[in-house]
């Protein structure tokens, strides 16, 4: 089957810094493909340049297609309505805003939102729909912000780090929503907490130096554990103690 997203030679400048220097990788049109690197490598910039967030001033070169749709020279708005949904790494509720009034912002225009589907997942959002979305715990911020992504239909959703900072509790119902998602919706995820990488992730692309350094089956990946130290600097029973904290073996990016 053909990629649903194919990303070429994907070149980041932002304030003189050569963020990313020829990124190329693709998303397969099912499943969860798994971002990963060590801390500052470029993953949220990878995500960020692909939905058309980066900063002013930066310069973003190279080919991004999702379909035969090229994404680069689109604005962010156009490639939301076309269907690529995205859920930043800080969330970005509206914190003033309820709930209610968060997913309410959410419905594109001239289309049926699923309230049934996002209360099916998230009943608590349904339950909180008065409350402001400043007043959330981290857990349910997190599920807000996913909720609104899943009210539209979406050709392929970007997720950057859900789980982060999460009580362990909040991990596993996170990573469970995930995986029902990514059985109608492929995922292209940036996580840090390898046994949710684990659970979910079928391909994987490791990046270093704003570099591909490997790419290929993500369980294959996590089961060598030599590679995986010298890749993201943490092994697998690592990844496991991580998520069992339900801590993330590492933090944001640079940018």
């Amino acid at each position: 089957m053909e990629p649903v997203l194919n990303v070429e030679n994907l070149s980041v400048r932002i304030a003189g810094l050569h963020i990313l220097q020829g990124v190329s990788f693709t998303v397969a049109p099912t499943g969860v493909t798994v971002l990963l690197g060590r801390n500052g490598v470029g993953k949220t910039t990878t995500l960020r340049a692909i939905v058309g967030l980066t900063p002013r001033g930066g310069e973003v070169r190279g080919t991004v297609r999702m379909g035969a749709q090229s994404l680069l020279a689109r604005p962010t708005h156009r490639l939301v309505r076309g269907g690529l949904g995205y859920v930043p790494e800080d969330r970005c509720v509206f914190a003033g805003l309820t709930v209610a009034e968060n997913l309410r912002l959410a419905e594109r225009r001239g289309t049926t939102p699923a309230y049934d589907k996002v209360y099916a997942l998230f009943p608590e959002l349904d339950r909180r729909g008065r409350q402001r979305a400043g007043s959330l715990s981290g857990g349910q911020q997190q599920m807000l912000a996913i909720g609104r992504v899943l009210l539209n239909d979406n050709r392929l959703l970007l997720v950057d780090e859900p789980t982060k900072g999460l009580a362990p509790k909040v991990v596993t119902e996170v990573a469970e929503v995930l995986e029902r998602v990514a059985e109608s919706v492929p995922v292209l995820l940036v996580e840090q907490n390898l046994a949710v990488v684990r659970r979910l992730a079928r391909d994987a692309v490791v990046l270093a130096a704003g570099q591909v350094a490997w790419a290929g089956d993500a369980q294959q990946l996590l089961l060598e554990t030599a590679l995986t130290k010298s890749l993201l600097g943490v092994g697998s029973a690592e990844g496991h103690a991580s998520a069992a904290s339900g801590g993330a073996t590492g933090g944001k990016d640079a940018h």
